[in-house]
């Protein structure tokens, strides 16, 4: 798989995805992550990107002809063009999954208020919101989309397992409660039925547990 993000903040975008299980994945040739100056693909002199909005608005807007040369530029027969934007869909597991069978991401990262509308009518397969606030620019939604990408990947994981049973691995359900060495911290003590290892009494007691879980933290999943 390859990553192409474009953003005016390609350092930010990359900086999460230089440790740990990412890190890994990149240095194992599983993914290739590339992050791009849109100002590379500016038409002005002064490398500005964006302009007012027409009609008026506070704010600025990001101008079509650096991201269409950008998209134009890098764009492949596979690939699969995300705009990162809060008016976007939900980005949820499920959606992670399908894009983590995609050869090609080219991610354009929002920015000011957002892009021009002709840039979405003409280039954007999907606009993805990370979830419901709103951040300074789309860089950090394009790190988050991509861990939650690569993770997923064949060999990304030390435990093939991980993805199949954490959380939303069953979109209406979290992952239950988990524990580990000492036994008793604290007077805390780990639930017996985990250390029995009586391995259907174990999952009926994480199915259970999953469920209470889920009922206290996201009672909108069960809906």
């Amino acid at each position: 798989m390859r990553i192409d993000i474009v953003t005016l903040f390609p350092e930010v975008a990359l900086a999460p995805l230089s440790d740990s299980i990412i890190q890994r994945a990149r240095a194992a040739g599983l993914v290739e992550v590339v992050g791009h100056q849109l100002r590379d693909w500016s038409q002005d002199k002064h490398r500005r990107v964006d302009d007012s909005p027409c009609g008026g608005g506070p704010g600025m807007l990001l101008k079509p002809e650096p991201l269409f040369a950008a998209v134009e530029a890098l764009r492949r027969p596979q690939t699969r063009v995300i705009l990162m934007t809060p008016q976007g869909k939900p980005f949820k597991q499920a959606l992670a999954r399908e894009l983590a069978g995609a050869p090609h991401l080219l991610v354009l990262c929002g920015h000011y208020e957002g892009v021009d509308q002709r840039v979405i009518d003409a280039l954007v397969d999907d606009e993805i919101s990370i979830g419901d606030y709103i951040l300074t620019n789309g860089a950090l939604a394009a790190a988050v989309l991509c861990d939650a990408v690569i993770r997923l990947l064949p060999g990304a994981l030390g435990d093939d397992r991980s993805p199949v049973e954490e959380s939303f691995a069953d979109p209406q359900l979290l992952e239950a409660p988990a524990y580990t060495r000492p036994i008793d911290y604290r007077g805390q003590l780990v639930p017996e039925v985990l250390l029995a290892g009586n391995h259907q009494k174990i999952q009926a007691w994480k199915a259970a547990n999953a469920l209470a879980r889920t009922r206290r933290n996201r009672p909108d999943l069960l809906a």
